[in-house]
């Protein structure tokens, strides 16, 4: 394994824990502005690089869905479409319904939970973990911005812990919409805790009906050694950008060095919000002059930010398939990758006035 040289981590403070400054193993965690603060444009920026044997994996889920109560909810949450007025039909976004929290822990002092699963493969060690949550506060109602960067986070069978967010809030007012989104480490709790069911709650998101709809969730991203797998390049970026104030043209990230042979094996995984079904948005990676489109069985090539949780899904409590407008997608990147090359270079797109970029990572074979 090859260890590259690192800057300190970011703090964060998970309850009791007080995440000390670490170096991850093979990897580097690059440092940035004081916590406390937000911004409405944070550009996209490398968060950690690690060249090592192994992979990343992710859990997520949804923190709010459509009203139970409402007579079409169980529909819409399986993902079908609803019927208009001219007897036709249309896929279902979160702006046609009331939208109400999701909560399955039973505690009464939390308003919003939802749990998913990290399966990190048998003999995997954790070398780096990072929970990132956001959604919009302005809906039927408005939330403080001021606890955007406080969620809950419990490990398997473990009890919640209070997380801060550790680096720079992304936080937007626009297109109706009052977005957000924050992240901390949290290498050390996922290392000691390994596989299993996460909860996460408290996500400050707004409850309601508007145009702009409400939307919100969380995404738990982990790199791991396993000295069984093939030695591969891991790198997480993370930012808060409006796709559409991209001059058209979307977000553009680049993986600069990034050595990979002829047949490589990869994956690249996406956080979005505010992504509705039906708006042709697309997600592309271009090697050496040649763009593929990435897509699969649950996102179709041209409608990625279609309101899913999927590629190597694991467990997730509850499993809507229509998440209303948080997306946290894996994608093979399959033939894209077949001639080799020494970097990769994502394109994401969307057709939405209101839809936000949050994470972008990537695993994919080293060159040795």
């Amino acid at each position: 394994m090859r260890i590259s040289p690192g800057l300190p981590l970011r703090r964060a403070m998970v309850g009791a824990f007080a995440l000390a400054v670490i170096l991850t193993p093979g990897g580097t965690a690059t440092a940035g502005p004081p916590a406390g603060r937000e911004s409405e444009h944070l550009a996209f920026a490398q968060r950690y690089r690690a060249l090592q044997h192994g992979g990343i994996v992710r859990a997520a889920n949804a923190s709010i869905s459509c009203r139970a109560t409402v007579e079409t909810c169980a529909s819409v949450r399986k993902g079908e479409h609803l019927t208009t007025a001219t007897g036709g039909t249309k896929a279902a976004v979160n702006g046609d319904v009331d939208m109400f929290y999701v909560d399955v822990d039973s505690d009464p002092n939390t308003y919003n939970s939802s749990r998913a699963e990290v399966r990190v493969p048998p003999g995997g060690r954790v070398s780096y973990a990072r929970l990132y949550w956001g959604g919009n506060l302005k809906v039927g109602e408005q939330k403080p911005p001021k606890d955007s960067g406080r969620v809950l986070i419990a490990e398997p069978g473990g009890q919640y812990k209070e997380l801060l967010a550790d680096s720079v809030v992304g936080h937007r007012v626009a297109h109706g919409a009052d977005a957000f989104q924050a992240s901390a480490d949290v290498t050390n709790l996922v290392r000691e805790s390994g596989s299993g069911l996460y909860t996460v709650a408290q996500v400050n998101v707004a409850m309601g009906r508007s145009a702009a709809g409400a939307w919100g969730g969380w995404t738990l991203v982990v790199a791991y050694e396993n000295a069984a797998e093939p030695l591969r390049h891991l790198v997480v970026w993370d930012g808060f950008e409006a796709l559409r104030d991209q001059k058209g043209d979307g977000l553009l990230v680049r993986s600069g060095e990034l050595a990979f042979p002829a047949g490589a094996n990869g994956r690249a995984g996406l956080v979005a919000y505010n992504g509705d079904r039906g708006t042709g948005d697309s997600f592309t990676v271009s090697v050496a002059g040649r763009t593929t489109a990435l897509g699969d069985a649950a996102n179709p090539y041209d409608d990625v930010l279609n309101s899913t949780i999927g590629g190597a899904v694991s467990e997730r409590v509850p499993a809507y398939a229509n998440t209303l407008g948080y997306d946290s997608d894996m994608f093979e990147l399959g033939t894209a990758l077949r001639r080799g090359g020494d970097q990769l270079a994502f394109r994401l797109v969307s057709q939405r006035d209101a839809a936000w970029a949050g994470a972008l990572f990537v695993a994919v074979d080293a060159r040795q």
